[in-house]
């Protein structure tokens, strides 16, 4: 029998939640945001959220063992991390998180929407922490006991270097780098990774600052691709309305997305797209991850079908020709589960 997929429900490892704000800064109020799903529970380990209303930043939570909570925010740059007050995100619950009266979380009247995942070797996320020594050929380990596919590394302190990027669908990956926080395009360089492809343990290091700097601590957020909810990829763009089908073995819920190559800048943005931004199959809404503008609305640019993604604009965000573009995406449901059963479009 043919093996569809290992993980039948997407929602034991990956969240997306849309919420409205009530909070105003200063208020000392709170509000544990809950997730809509009720067959299942889910702890978080890392959630990204995105004040949709207003032009204050994306931001990163992640736990760091413990239920010690850190913060970055991609949408300032590459600040160093913080540790969250009552203000912001304060804890990681059982089925969701509390937040703060700060409009990065929350904010009266705005709408919000987060991203979440659970660290688990079974849905493929890994947070390691880990002290940089400066000499090109140092490694970490991992416990996805598979090969990475999209890591994203930061420094903690002592630097502000920017977010840097891993993705094996990038040509002669191992040599090559993105920034998570900029519109910049890809860097080649051997001193990124060490010319090194990352294996189903560890990860190696060029001698860079931004991943390697001697006795500094670093934050590293692994994925790697699970056969039914997640996928990692790369396409070439056509500049069609009837643009390209991206192949996924599920129906999509998060889609991450960025040109590589070529292009203005503006046109490089970082663009998140979730099942809860637009509810149907067409995709209007996205916000951008490196940026702190709010949410924006155009045309259909995209659909989410019941197995990948249709580019449907020729907009250069997502469709310039000729230009490369990068892509994350995590499964709302798989195509075909473990029982033979298809789902559909929504």
């Amino acid at each position: 029998m043919a093996v569809y997929t290992t993980i039948d429900d997407a929602s034991l490892y990956c969240r997306v939640k849309a919420y409205s704000g009530s909070g105003s800064s200063g208020d000392g109020s709170s509000d544990n945001i809950v997730y809509d799903e009720t067959d299942t529970s889910m702890k978080p380990q890392f959630v990204w959220v995105k004040n949709r209303t207003t032009t204050h930043a994306f931001t990163t939570y992640f736990d760091i063992g413990s239920d010690t909570l850190r913060y970055f925010s991609p949408g300032e740059g590459n600040d160093a991390e913080v540790t969250p007050d009552g203000n912001v995100l304060s804890s990681f619950n059982s089925n969701g998180f509390t937040v703060g009266p700060h409009a990065t979380v929350s904010g009266s009247g705005n709408s919000l929407i987060s991203v979440s995942f659970k660290e688990d070797a079974s849905g493929g996320y890994d947070f390691v922490g880990y002290s940089g020594n400066g000499t090109a050929g140092n490694t970490f380990s991992h416990s996805l006991s598979a090969v990475p596919h999209f890591i994203l590394i930061k420094i903690r302190s002592g630097d502000t270097s920017d977010w840097y990027g891993y993705h094996h669908g990038l040509t002669s990956a191992n040599t090559k780098n993105f920034f998570f926080n900029t519109t910049g395009a890809e860097s080649a360089s051997s001193l990124w990774w060490n010319s090194t492809t990352p294996t189903s343990s560890v990860v190696t290091l060029g001698n860079q600052t931004g991943n390697n700097a001697n006795t500094r601590p670093y934050a590293a957020f692994l994925w790697t691709e699970k056969q039914g909810y997640s996928r990692f990829g790369t396409y070439l763009a056509n500049n069609s309305t009837d643009g390209n089908f991206l192949p996924m073995t599920f129906r999509p819920a998060v889609f991450l997305v960025k040109s590589i190559s070529g292009g203005s800048a503006s046109a490089r943005n970082w663009r998140l797209y979730t099942n809860k931004q637009d509810t149907f199959n067409q995709m209007h809404r996205k916000v951008y991850t490196n940026a702190g503008s709010a949410e924006v609305a155009n045309d259909n640019e995209i659909d989410f079908c019941a197995n990948g993604i249709k580019l449907r604009a020729n907009d250069g965000g997502i469709n310039t020709s000729g230009e490369t573009y990068l892509f994350a995406a995590w499964a709302e449901a798989p195509f075909v589960n473990s029982k033979g059963v298809p789902c559909n479009a929504r």
